[in-house]
């Protein structure tokens, strides 16, 4: 009996004493037995070769087969949201269309989550698969892709998978045996802001893409899909490839994998193609309740709405998504958790400024900062003179600025509030050392949402630094200083442009331009162009120098074009329908010889599209002029300029002018003011405000534009 021999040996060997393997075992020692006698009486040994492969295979086995993961759907979207309705910073659940979609806003590290939660039965992704996602997602520019999922090896930024959307293509990603493939399906019209739900199946040579149930698009790849694609520590990012650069901005209502087959025949046909589900988080599928009515049927309004007459209504977490409409101001209102945001009312007009608060500050202010932080509320920082007292931060209460927090500053000249993706930050521009002899330092202030105070993040070497001026290009965060003279009479130097290092978490020296003593920085864009113009205030002799304009080629600022300028310290870019205006706050005409004027015009450039050039458009006289203000009420616009001083007093008007179309900016208000080194506009529900700072006196004013 040779084949039982040699079944048994092979029993033996591979140590197979579990019951159960052991009655597989004798099951097919059996066969072989049988099998070999026939083989003996009919055949040759080819089929005994056969029953002893068979057996080797079957007992030699470790364990019984199982999958990689489960052949059920598995929703991706589910592993990353807030366990137990738990609220979670960088995702929130909108409304819109009658649906319920995530939308992420934060680091992509917090919507991440190990493939191996998934494939726990090994490190394989199936070879066989469909991917199903739900969104909505708004039109997107030309050169713009985002991420809807990839799956990333390691610290590598190359995906092992993933899906990417861009104008009107879809993209399935992966990684082949010797290089990566990109699908491409085009003309799929996902970007057009309504919601719609995709399949994507791959088996084999065949990726197939279905949208709304439609007609499949097929593509045929010049290789399968690999059967060995390891995700050994591999990490599953929703809504990004690990980096802020290519954010998902729509919204997500399903993500899930199903291993094994064609998900298509799962959730079509339907009676809502659109919205057609596979397996969707459970907090996006239950709308709001409504009240019941026994009058009028209810319909799937996006929020409730609230008419009244007299006081605003309470808006709080709990009215969040609520709209209000105002009777008296004949507007609409949507509140965002703190506020309630104008979504549409009757233009008004400016009818007359009344005063409306006397801020007492810590001592002079040569600058204010108005900015507001979402769920937190209105705040404003002043740049105060004494480095004894420092500079404050005040916060919006019951219609007024209250006192919040107290920074230690020297001798501040000027605030700028900026955001790094979540991250809110305030730079200061210190014009003097802590202590006589040491190095000037301005420093950046970071937002603590669990202190809700600005505490101290980095600090920058500067050199009488009077300005800072935050701004985006392609997506990175970049801050220009206006450094003003080094030493006492140095006013040749650089000033300095830093750039966010995503890595280190720090701002990083990026390009240093030669300055004139410069006072402030302007940045703006126009088009696709982006620009950044300096007020070049003193050269040590002379006020009359020349201000530069700057354009961003080839990753840095180059020259553009020169202007000549009159002690300038300040510009404001501003936009009227499609034509680009710049004005500049001239302060004082000191020329070589010594002769000093304040009473100087200051001067509007506009934008020449022949020439592509800023050409004078309107000179305005002013009085050492130190700010420009540009803003608007209802459908008129306006410029208020700060008037500091005119050689003999500083008790001076400051001038508001409206905008006349062919006749330019005329004066319309006159504003008392002492010393007036700022301006700031800004909105709350109960209106519009200007607020001005004296550095004459640790006094600034709110003032209210009453409309009619």
């Amino acid at each position: 009996m040779q084949s039982d021999l040699l079944c048994f040996e092979l029993c033996e060997a591979c140590g197979c004493e579990d019951g159960l393997w052991a009655l597989r075992i004798g099951l097919f020692q059996w066969l072989c037995v049988n099998g070999a006698e026939r083989v003996e009486t009919l055949m040759s040994e080819l089929l005994l070769l056969a029953c002893v492969l068979l057996s080797w295979i079957i007992t030699c086995q470790s364990g019984p087969w199982r999958p990689c993961t489960d052949l059920l759907p598995l929703d991706l979207l589910s592993r990353v949201l807030p366990v137990s309705s738990r609220a979670q910073d960088g995702i929130r659940m909108v409304q819109s269309r009658g649906a319920r979609g995530f939308q992420f806003s934060g680091s992509p590290q917090l919507f991440s989550f190990p493939a191996s939660q998934l494939f726990i039965n090994c490190n394989f992704f199936p070879a066989e698969f469909s991917i199903v996602f739900t969104l909505k997602m708004p039109q997107m520019a030309p050169e713009k892709s985002e991420y809807i999922f990839t799956l990333l090896e390691g610290d590598s930024d190359e995906p092992l998978l993933g899906l990417r959307l861009s104008q009107n293509k879809f993209q399935f990603l992966q990684k082949g045996h010797s290089s990566r493939k990109r699908i491409t399906f085009k003309a799929v019209g996902l970007d057009d802001n309504r919601w719609h739900t995709v399949v994507l199946a791959v088996t084999g040579r065949y990726t197939i893409l279905t949208v709304d149930c439609g007609t499949p698009l097929e593509l045929v790849l010049e290789k399968p899909f690999p059967d060995d694609l390891d995700t050994t520590d591999s990490t599953f990012f929703i809504a990004s490839k690990r980096r802020w650069n290519g954010l998902f901005s729509g919204l997500l209502r399903q993500l899930v994998l199903l291993p094994g087959s064609d998900a298509t025949s799962q959730i079509c046909p339907s009676s809502e193609p659109r919205l057609s589900a596979l397996s969707v988080p459970q907090a996006l599928l239950h709308l709001p309740i409504k009240p019941s009515s026994t009058d009028l049927p209810l319909h799937p309004y996006e929020a409730e709405v609230r008419v009244t007459a007299g006081v605003s209504p309470p808006c709080s977490h709990s009215e969040e998504g609520q709209l209000w409409f105002n009777t008296l101001k004949k507007g609409l209102f949507l509140c965002d958790g703190i506020m309630w945001l104008t979504m549409l009312q009757v233009k008004e007009k400016l009818d007359y400024v009344e005063d409306h608060q006397d801020l007492f500050t810590n001592s002079e202010t040569f600058d204010i900062e108005v900015f507001h932080i979402p769920s937190v509320g209105l705040f404003m920082a002043t740049a105060n003179r004494d480095s004894d007292l420092g500079s404050g931060i005040y916060k919006w209460t019951d219609g007024r600025f209250e006192r919040y927090q107290n920074i230690s500053t020297y001798d501040a000249q000027a605030w700028q509030y900026f955001t790094v993706g979540k991250k809110k930050f305030l730079v200061v521009a210190n014009c003097r050392s802590k202590d006589a002899g040491d190095q000037e330092q301005s420093v950046i202030y970071k937002w603590s949402s669990r202190k809700l105070k600005f505490i101290r993040y980095q600090t920058l070497n500067t050199h009488s630094a009077r300005d800072w001026e935050a701004f985006n290009i392609q997506e990175e965060t970049f801050l220009a200083v206006a450094n003003h003279r080094q030493g006492e009479r140095n006013h040749n130097i650089d000033s300095v442009i830093y750039k966010w290092n995503p890595d280190t978490q720090f701002f990083e020296v990026n390009q240093t331009i030669p300055t004139t003593g410069a006072y402030d920085w302007e940045f703006f864009s126009i088009g696709p162009y982006y620009f950044l113009v300096v007020a070049n205030t003193f050269n040590g002799r002379s006020t009359v120098i020349d201000s530069t304009i700057y354009i961003w080629l080839e990753g840095m600022f180059q020259p553009y074009q020169s202007i000549t300028t009159f002690g300038a310290i300040d510009w404001e870019m501003f936009q009227i329908e499609n034509r680009v205006f710049l004005a500049v706050a001239n302060s004082q005409m000191l020329t070589e010889e010594g002769k000093i004027l304040y009473s100087i015009n200051s001067t509007i450039y506009e934008l020449s599209m022949t020439s592509q050039t800023f050409i004078r458009f309107q000179d305005i006289e002013t009085n050492s002029a130190l700010d420009w203000e540009y803003f608007t009420v209802g459908d008129d616009k306006f410029l208020v300029v700060a008037n500091s001083y005119d050689g003999s007093s500083y008790s001076l008007n400051s001038v508001i002018y409206r905008w006349q179309g062919y006749e330019g900016f005329i004066p319309v208000h006159r504003l008392s003011t002492n010393g007036c080194r700022d301006w700031e506009f800004f909105n709350t529900t109960d209106g519009s405000y200007l607020i001005y700072s004296s550095a004459r006196a640790a006094l600034s004013k709110v003032l209210k534009l009453r409309t009619v």
